[in-house]
Protein backbone atom coordinates (compact mmCIF):
# COMPACT_ATOMS: atom_id res chain seq x y z
CA UNK A 1 0.00 0.00 0.00
CA UNK A 2 1.55 3.40 -1.22
CA UNK A 3 1.61 6.44 0.89
CA UNK A 4 -0.52 9.39 -0.55
CA UNK A 5 -1.00 12.79 1.60
CA UNK A 6 -3.10 15.97 0.19
CA UNK A 7 -4.13 18.90 1.73
CA UNK A 8 -7.60 20.04 1.63
CA UNK A 9 -10.07 22.50 3.44
CA UNK A 10 -13.71 22.76 4.29
CA UNK A 11 -16.10 23.71 1.62
CA UNK A 12 -18.52 26.16 3.17
CA UNK A 13 -19.55 28.14 -0.41
CA UNK A 14 -21.26 25.67 -2.16
CA UNK A 15 -23.42 24.82 -5.27
CA UNK A 16 -22.66 24.78 -8.69
CA UNK A 17 -21.59 28.61 -9.17
CA UNK A 18 -19.57 28.38 -6.02
CA UNK A 19 -17.62 25.19 -7.77
CA UNK A 20 -17.05 27.36 -11.31
CA UNK A 21 -15.78 29.78 -9.05
CA UNK A 22 -13.25 27.45 -7.29
CA UNK A 23 -12.31 26.02 -10.65
CA UNK A 24 -11.79 29.11 -12.36
CA UNK A 25 -9.14 30.08 -9.11
CA UNK A 26 -7.11 27.26 -10.73
CA UNK A 27 -5.61 26.35 -7.45
CA UNK A 28 -7.77 23.68 -5.54
CA UNK A 29 -10.74 21.14 -6.88
CA UNK A 30 -14.20 20.69 -5.27
CA UNK A 31 -14.48 17.34 -3.60
CA UNK A 32 -16.88 15.63 -0.65
CA UNK A 33 -15.71 13.30 1.66
CA UNK A 34 -18.21 10.74 2.61
CA UNK A 35 -19.27 7.03 4.03
CA UNK A 36 -18.70 6.24 7.87
CA UNK A 37 -20.49 7.38 10.57
CA UNK A 38 -19.74 10.73 10.01
CA UNK A 39 -21.56 13.67 7.38
CA UNK A 40 -20.59 14.23 4.20
CA UNK A 41 -18.44 16.90 4.36
CA UNK A 42 -17.73 18.99 0.74
CA UNK A 43 -13.87 20.31 0.97
CA UNK A 44 -11.55 21.49 -1.98
CA UNK A 45 -8.36 19.80 -2.55
CA UNK A 46 -4.79 21.39 -3.47
CA UNK A 47 -4.74 21.20 -7.06
CA UNK A 48 -1.13 20.83 -7.79
CA UNK A 49 -0.59 18.09 -5.74
CA UNK A 50 -4.01 16.10 -6.26
CA UNK A 51 -2.99 16.06 -9.96
CA UNK A 52 0.67 15.04 -9.41
CA UNK A 53 -0.48 11.72 -7.57
CA UNK A 54 -3.33 10.80 -10.35
CA UNK A 55 -0.43 9.99 -12.68
CA UNK A 56 0.97 7.30 -10.09
CA UNK A 57 -1.89 4.21 -10.73
CA UNK A 58 -1.18 2.96 -7.93
CA UNK A 59 -3.05 6.34 -6.74
CA UNK A 60 -6.27 4.58 -7.19
CA UNK A 61 -5.95 1.94 -5.17
CA UNK A 62 -4.26 3.12 -2.78
CA UNK A 63 -5.56 4.93 1.33
CA UNK A 64 -4.53 8.34 0.93
CA UNK A 65 -4.08 10.63 3.96
CA UNK A 66 -6.51 13.42 3.41
CA UNK A 67 -5.57 16.41 5.74
CA UNK A 68 -8.19 18.42 5.84
CA UNK A 69 -7.66 22.03 7.89
CA UNK A 70 -5.20 20.08 9.58
CA UNK A 71 -7.33 17.20 10.89
CA UNK A 72 -6.38 13.89 9.44
CA UNK A 73 -8.55 11.68 7.44
CA UNK A 74 -8.02 8.10 6.17
CA UNK A 75 -9.89 7.90 2.17
CA UNK A 76 -9.82 6.00 -0.77
CA UNK A 77 -11.03 7.33 -4.35
CA UNK A 78 -14.48 6.74 -4.61
CA UNK A 79 -15.53 8.75 -8.11
CA UNK A 80 -13.69 11.56 -10.48
CA UNK A 81 -16.01 13.95 -12.98
CA UNK A 82 -13.90 14.95 -16.12
CA UNK A 83 -14.26 17.75 -17.96
CA UNK A 84 -15.78 16.63 -21.32
CA UNK A 85 -12.54 17.51 -23.20
CA UNK A 86 -10.24 19.30 -21.55
CA UNK A 87 -7.70 17.29 -19.45
CA UNK A 88 -9.41 18.60 -16.10
CA UNK A 89 -11.22 16.97 -12.73
CA UNK A 90 -14.12 18.83 -12.05
CA UNK A 91 -15.08 16.79 -9.33
CA UNK A 92 -13.33 13.98 -6.68
CA UNK A 93 -15.53 11.72 -4.42
CA UNK A 94 -13.73 10.17 -1.30
CA UNK A 95 -14.84 7.31 0.45
CA UNK A 96 -14.05 7.27 3.93
CA UNK A 97 -11.58 3.99 5.52
CA UNK A 98 -12.13 2.56 8.66
CA UNK A 99 -8.64 0.22 9.44
CA UNK A 100 -10.56 -2.40 11.68
CA UNK A 101 -13.38 -2.72 8.37
CA UNK A 102 -12.97 -4.43 5.36
CA UNK A 103 -12.77 -2.08 2.03
CA UNK A 104 -13.54 -3.27 -1.52
CA UNK A 105 -11.36 -1.42 -4.07
CA UNK A 106 -10.42 -2.53 -7.87
CA UNK A 107 -7.14 -3.28 -8.37
CA UNK A 108 -4.78 -3.07 -11.44
CA UNK A 109 -3.36 -6.55 -13.16
CA UNK A 110 0.46 -6.44 -13.94
CA UNK A 111 1.67 -9.22 -16.06
CA UNK A 112 5.06 -10.05 -16.21
CA UNK A 113 6.98 -12.47 -17.87
CA UNK A 114 6.02 -12.06 -21.22
CA UNK A 115 9.45 -11.42 -22.95
CA UNK A 116 10.42 -14.79 -21.66
CA UNK A 117 7.05 -16.84 -21.77
CA UNK A 118 7.41 -20.41 -23.38
CA UNK A 119 3.64 -20.23 -25.17
CA UNK A 120 4.96 -17.24 -26.77
CA UNK A 121 8.78 -17.57 -27.71
CA UNK A 122 8.97 -21.02 -27.54
CA UNK A 123 5.65 -21.98 -29.25
CA UNK A 124 4.25 -18.56 -31.12
CA UNK A 125 1.41 -17.80 -29.42
CA UNK A 126 -0.15 -14.28 -28.92
CA UNK A 127 -1.23 -12.90 -25.19
CA UNK A 128 -4.49 -11.78 -25.02
CA UNK A 129 -5.70 -9.52 -21.79
CA UNK A 130 -8.97 -10.05 -21.09
CA UNK A 131 -9.06 -7.81 -18.08
CA UNK A 132 -6.75 -4.98 -16.60
CA UNK A 133 -8.25 -5.02 -13.27
CA UNK A 134 -9.80 -7.23 -11.02
CA UNK A 135 -11.89 -6.12 -7.27
CA UNK A 136 -10.67 -7.08 -3.97
CA UNK A 137 -11.82 -6.50 -0.99
CA UNK A 138 -9.38 -6.19 2.59
CA UNK A 139 -8.37 -4.21 5.27
CA UNK A 140 -7.12 -0.97 4.29
CA UNK A 141 -3.57 -2.40 5.30
CA UNK A 142 -3.34 -5.28 3.53
CA UNK A 143 -4.40 -3.34 0.27
CA UNK A 144 -1.87 -4.34 -2.81
CA UNK A 145 -1.17 -1.28 -4.93
CA UNK A 146 -1.44 -4.35 -7.67
CA UNK A 147 -1.66 -7.62 -8.47
CA UNK A 148 1.50 -9.39 -10.41
CA UNK A 149 0.02 -12.50 -12.80
CA UNK A 150 3.58 -14.33 -13.71
CA UNK A 151 3.71 -15.90 -17.31
CA UNK A 152 6.86 -16.78 -17.79
CA UNK A 153 6.11 -21.06 -17.84
CA UNK A 154 1.80 -20.58 -19.43
CA UNK A 155 2.18 -22.72 -22.20
CA UNK A 156 0.44 -21.99 -25.92
CA UNK A 157 -3.50 -22.99 -25.66
CA UNK A 158 -3.84 -22.00 -21.52
CA UNK A 159 -6.58 -19.66 -20.34
CA UNK A 160 -5.99 -17.87 -16.99
CA UNK A 161 -9.10 -17.39 -14.60
CA UNK A 162 -9.37 -15.58 -11.75
CA UNK A 163 -8.60 -18.47 -9.19
CA UNK A 164 -5.14 -18.64 -10.71
CA UNK A 165 -4.35 -15.62 -9.27
CA UNK A 166 -1.64 -14.93 -6.56
CA UNK A 167 -2.89 -12.44 -3.83
CA UNK A 168 -1.34 -11.50 -0.72
CA UNK A 169 -2.53 -12.97 2.82
CA UNK A 170 -5.64 -10.93 3.89
CA UNK A 171 -7.34 -10.58 0.65
CA UNK A 172 -10.08 -11.85 -1.24
CA UNK A 173 -11.08 -11.61 -5.04
CA UNK A 174 -14.62 -10.28 -5.01
CA UNK A 175 -16.11 -12.03 -7.77
CA UNK A 176 -14.92 -15.63 -6.54
CA UNK A 177 -17.01 -15.35 -3.26
CA UNK A 178 -19.94 -15.19 -5.87
CA UNK A 179 -19.34 -19.00 -6.84
CA UNK A 180 -17.30 -20.94 -9.42
CA UNK A 181 -19.95 -19.10 -12.52
CA UNK A 182 -17.79 -15.92 -11.38
CA UNK A 183 -14.42 -17.25 -12.01
CA UNK A 184 -13.52 -15.13 -15.05
CA UNK A 185 -10.78 -15.06 -17.16
CA UNK A 186 -8.41 -12.59 -16.84
CA UNK A 187 -5.55 -13.89 -20.01
CA UNK A 188 -4.91 -16.22 -23.00
CA UNK A 189 -2.26 -17.67 -24.83
CA UNK A 190 -3.47 -18.85 -28.33
CA UNK A 191 -2.25 -19.39 -31.70
CA UNK A 192 -2.19 -16.34 -33.99
CA UNK A 193 -4.77 -16.10 -35.98
CA UNK A 194 -4.93 -16.57 -40.11
CA UNK A 195 -3.91 -13.59 -42.60
CA UNK A 196 -6.08 -13.12 -45.41
CA UNK A 197 -2.50 -11.80 -47.29
CA UNK A 198 -2.12 -14.90 -49.13
CA UNK A 199 -5.61 -14.88 -50.21
CA UNK A 200 -5.74 -11.09 -51.19
CA UNK A 201 -2.29 -11.64 -53.28
CA UNK A 202 -3.96 -14.24 -55.04
CA UNK A 203 -6.95 -12.66 -55.84
CA UNK A 204 -5.29 -10.01 -57.42
CA UNK A 205 -2.93 -12.23 -59.65
CA UNK A 206 -5.90 -13.67 -60.59
CA UNK A 207 -7.94 -10.15 -61.69
CA UNK A 208 -5.09 -9.11 -63.19
CA UNK A 209 -4.71 -12.40 -65.76
CA UNK A 210 -8.58 -11.60 -66.20
CA UNK A 211 -7.51 -8.01 -67.08
CA UNK A 212 -4.71 -9.33 -69.12
CA UNK A 213 -6.95 -11.77 -71.04
CA UNK A 214 -9.56 -8.88 -71.87
CA UNK A 215 -6.75 -6.90 -73.36
CA UNK A 216 -5.50 -9.32 -75.60
CA UNK A 217 -9.25 -9.64 -76.93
Amino acid sequence: MSDYTLNASVRNDLGKGASRRLRRANEQVPAIIYGGEQAPQPIAVDKTSFYKALEDEAFFSSVINLQVDGKAQQVVVRDLQRHPYKPLITHADFLRVDATHEITLRVPLHVVGEEKCKGIKDEGGELHVLSNEVEVSCLPKDLPDFLEVDITEVALGTTLHLSDLTVPAGVTLVALTHGEDHDNAVLSITKPKVRDTEEGEEGGEAAEGEEGEGSAE
